[in-house]
Parts: C-alpha cells; structure tokens; sequence
C-alpha cells in the first residue's frame, strides 16, 4: 500500500468510527448514512484511492471536475453532483450522475425532468432548502419547500428522493442543530403531502457531520476529513 493509500484508508477508518458512534448516540444503525466523499480540486489518483478504501460515492460541486474525473477514473463508483446545477449544463450530466443534491428551484427541475424524459431515464434529484437564511446559500426558503417539492413530486421523469442543506456558518452547535432538525421536519411533511418514501437527507459536513447524523442525516458530504486540506484550485 502506498502512502496516498495509507494515509486515505487511516482517514477513512477514523470517518467510520465516529460515524458509527454518532448514529449509536442517535440510536441509529450505521449503515444507515451514506458518505459522500467530495474531491473538489482533487485528482482522479485521490478519488480511486477513496474508491479502494471502500467508499462508492464520489461529489463534486463542479459540472466539468466531475465530468474530467468520471472520464478517467477507473472502478465503479456513484457520482453525486453537490454544487449548483445551471440549466445549459444540466445536459451534460443528466443520467451520467447517481444524485443531483442541489436541485434549487423549478426551472432547473424542470429542464432536468425534460433531458431525462427525452433519454429514457430517471433523474435522481435531491431538492436543496436553505434552512440558515444566508445569503450566500442557494436552495428555497423553508417557506417555499413543501410546494416545491409537490411540484417536482409530479414531474415524470424525476426521481425526487429528499432534501439537502447546508449547515450554517455561524451560530454554533444549536444553530446547526436548529437546521439540521428543519431540514428533518420538512421532510416528514412532504412524505405526507406526496405520498412519496423521501428516503434521503444529505446534512453533514466534515466540521458538522456528527451534529448531522444525531439530526436523522442519511447522507454526509465529506471533504477534508478523508482527504486532507483542499490544493489551491486554478480554475
């Protein structure tokens, strides 16, 4: 094994356990979260090495990085595209990625649910609620959530399989925790409303996971604690 091996299957190990003692804490299998490991401004000798250290699913916030790396990298892995989605690119991964995670409005769901129709496939589609306020964040307002998502419940051609958030800059724990529970609560009034599972709730970043996790998470989306510190990015 060599060192980029070693040192990513040791970060990984350390992921699962506290993984798993979040979801004991929480009373939860740990098979029940899904890590999500994001390889933003990583090489495809990064992603393959995570691949080897037993994580399948691979996120990128950027259409062309996934696209780059999903044309290189070798062994099978679930692609989940975590950033924002542009309608001229969604072309480019309708039916290439597992996930959309960042689905933030109707237009963009819309022009995933007609690319799908006309090739025969399902889109799997999170729908992403900005539950801190921050104007930084995309998604729709808490507010506008449950008509949003009766929405994309009667698109054909979607998969709509939960919501996303992103945990709040600042606030501390209970403000993170205050989220992470919205997020939980929307969902359940959707499964309600659609009459749809919405198995999924991707919460939890590597400096907020385990908050995540405790909040009901099914997803996490980690970076830093399996790969290290990001390089500097020259896009």
């Amino acid at each position: 094994m060599d060192n980029l091996d070693s040192t990513i299957a040791g970060n990984v190990a350390r992921l699962r356990e506290r993984v798993e003692a979040a979801a004991r804490r929480a009373g939860r299998p740990a098979d029940a979260v899904t890590i999500v490991a994001v390889t933003k401004t990583f090489g495809p000798d990064v992603v393959e090495a995570i691949l080897r250290a037993g994580i399948a699913d691979i996120g990128e916030n950027r259409v062309q990085e996934l696209l780059v790396k999903a044309d290189v990298v070798r062994g099978p892995c679930r692609w989940h595209l975590v950033g924002p989605l542009q309608r001229n690119k969604a072309g480019k991964v309708v039916g290439r990625v597992h996930l959309l995670q960042a689905i933030d409005g109707l237009r963009i769901a819309e022009t995933v649910d007609r690319i799908a129709g006309e090739r025969g496939v399902r889109a799997g589609v999170l729908l992403e609620v900005n539950t801190s306020g921050e104007a930084s964040k995309h998604g729709v307002a808490p507010g506008e959530a449950p008509g949003a998502g009766e929405q994309l419940a009667r698109l054909a051609h979607l998969d709509f399989r939960g919501l996303m958030t992103i945990g709040p800059l600042s606030g501390g724990p209970e403000e993170t925790r205050r989220c992470f529970r919205e997020l939980a609560s929307l969902a359940e009034a959707m499964r309600r409303a659609t009459g749809l599972a919405l198995p999924e709730l991707s919460m939890g970043m590597s400096d907020d996971f385990e908050l995540a996790i405790e909040e009901g998470a099914t997803m996490i989306r980690v970076g830093r604690v399996i790969a290290g510190d990001r390089p500097v990015s020259t896009a």
